[in-house]
């Protein structure tokens, strides 16, 4: 499988949904992860975040610098590839289409986070713009997120962003499946030889658990609430953290987006 990883040691593992720059809820979430984890028995442990750190809310740039800097300070804080990671790697390494998509998709708001001007960001940006606006967020942030995996697998579970191509064997999946698909995965009922825990796919109501998957995006940037699922030798439960939701109309405005951008992509 492309981008994969195999877990072997760690014993315990706490996987946190869609972020998108929530740095607030990021912090608080792993506050309560803290307490969780001194509350339990010693174990080796891993933090995995499952895509989707940028666009929407309004602290991309510290969220992406603070994950950056954690997961060169501990190899067992890993954070996968989502399609807007891999939309911002591809808009700012010189594509001026998915630039201008990009920015519609959320990218204006990590541009704004970053300190961009509004020049930067304008309905229909040139390459001059596409150029400052990669240099102001650094080569080292962008061969960053280019290098972030795509899945990690541990024991019965892959974690991945979006999901998987049903019938189609783990090793042959396609970077597009796991970082974009939709309701082929989410309406299956296959076994896909593995349980999947991926974000993605909004389940505002809480953590969504089926027999094949299990969902854990619950829509931090609009919704205000950020969810984890702790897992250790097969026992899961979760954990979450709340704070402000986002504006109104910001749910209508997120799905139109989405529907366009992944019909063009």
């Amino acid at each position: 499988m492309t981008g994969g990883d195999h877990a072997n040691g760690p014993e315990r593992i706490y996987a946190i949904g869609d972020l998108h720059g929530r740095f607030d809820l990021f912090r608080a979430l792993m506050r309560t992860i803290e307490r969780d984890h001194a509350a339990r028995t010693p174990a080796v442990t891993r933090i995995v975040l499952l895509g989707d750190i940028v666009d929407r809310g309004p602290d991309s740039a510290r969220l992406v610098r603070g994950c950056l800097r954690l997961s060169q300070l501990n190899p067992r804080f890993t954070v996968l590839r989502g399609n807007h990671e891999e939309m911002m790697v591809h808009a700012l390494r010189g594509d001026l289409w998915a630039y201008r998509a990009w920015l519609d998709f959320g990218g204006r708001e990590t541009l704004l986070s970053w300190g961009a001007s509004p020049a930067l960001t304008d309905d229909m940006p040139g390459i001059r713009e596409l150029r400052a606006a990669a240099q102001l967020v650094g080569r080292d942030v962008i061969d960053w997120m280019a290098r972030l995996p795509l899945t990690l697998r541990h024991e019965d579970h892959l974690f991945v962003h979006a999901g998987v191509r049903p019938g189609v064997a783990l090793e042959r999946q396609v970077p597009r499946d796991l970082l974009w698909i939709g309701e082929e995965f989410l309406d299956s009922e296959d076994d896909h030889g593995v349980t999947v825990v991926h974000g993605h796919t909004i389940a505002e109501d809480g953590p969504e658990v089926r027999d094949n998957r299990i969902g854990l995006d619950t829509g931090a940037y609009r919704t205000g609430r950020l969810t984890a699922m702790g897992l250790e030798r097969g026992e899961r439960w979760f954990l979450q953290a709340t704070g402000a939701a986002a504006p109104v109309g910001a749910e209508r405005r997120e799905a139109d987006e989405h529907r366009q951008t992944v019909a063009a992509w």
